[in-house]
């Protein structure tokens, strides 16, 4: 089971290095290059745990975090550059679960978010409510990153299961591209809707009938896509 990370950070480099290193160690990760961004993806697709900034532009750090915590008790790491901030942070006492500065050790890192995770395991052992989301007869099970359509397993590259996923936990509403673009590719995406298109194409290949004539995932114009629970069935 991959454990889902939002990293937020206003430095493209180091939202891009962290992601990779990220996903090489296993992780699922998630990118916002502000606060604001960050609270919109974390309603969308909640994280096991988030990396945040500090010194972000606009809203800044501290003011996420008490956002996230009106929103849900997921765990933070703050992560900041400057000793003044990381001893604002500690004062505010605003409840972060841990800290790091940069630069920092990637090993170090990856430590601290294991164990904070660990610790949220045990302080709510069933948090996870969406290991299993069914749209019909269309199954999606992230936890074991297996996707199901009439109970026949379906072939997905990991971006397409991405994709699928952000899909059904919306199903019956309509998704924006943008929103899709941050939820499954990350703030490095914003602004190439054709990332969107050619995937949402490959998707219909492998689940519709005639994917020229898409029943299941449908093309709302001008605002961007819905998964349908009830598809149609395509007309002889």
């Amino acid at each position: 089971m991959s454990r889902h990370i939002l990293v937020v950070d206003d430095d493209a480099l180091m939202r891009r290095s962290l992601a990779y290193n990220l996903e090489q160690a296993g992780y699922r990760t998630s990118t916002a290059a502000d606060a604001e961004s960050a609270l919109r993806l974390a309603r969308l697709d909640p994280p096991d745990l988030i990396l945040l900034d500090i010194g972000l532009p606009g809203m800044d750090g501290l003011d996420a975090l008490r956002g996230f915590r009106d929103e849900a008790d997921t765990p933070v790491i703050f992560v900041t550059a400057r000793r003044r901030e990381l001893d604002q942070a500690l004062g505010l006492e605003l409840g972060a679960d841990d800290y790091v500065t940069k630069p920092f050790d990637l090993n170090v890192l990856l430590a601290r978010i294991k164990a904070v995770l660990r610790r949220s395991e045990r302080a709510a052992p069933s948090a996870n409510t969406a290991d299993r989301l069914e749209v019909g007869d269309l199954v999606v099970e992230p936890p074991a990153h297996v996707a199901t359509l009439g109970g026949e397993r379906l072939d997905l590259a990991p971006r397409e299961f991405a994709l699928l996923h952000a899909l059904a936990l919306h199903a019956g509403q309509i998704v924006s591209v943008d929103d899709l673009l941050a939820e499954v590719w990350g703030a490095e995406y914003q602004g190439e809707p054709q990332v969107v298109y050619v995937h949402i194409r490959w998707l219909r290949e492998k689940i519709e009938a005639d994917p020229n004539h898409p029943h299941r995932i449908i093309t709302v114009r001008g605002v961007g896509y819905k998964l349908e629970p009830h598809p149609q069935a395509p007309e002889d």
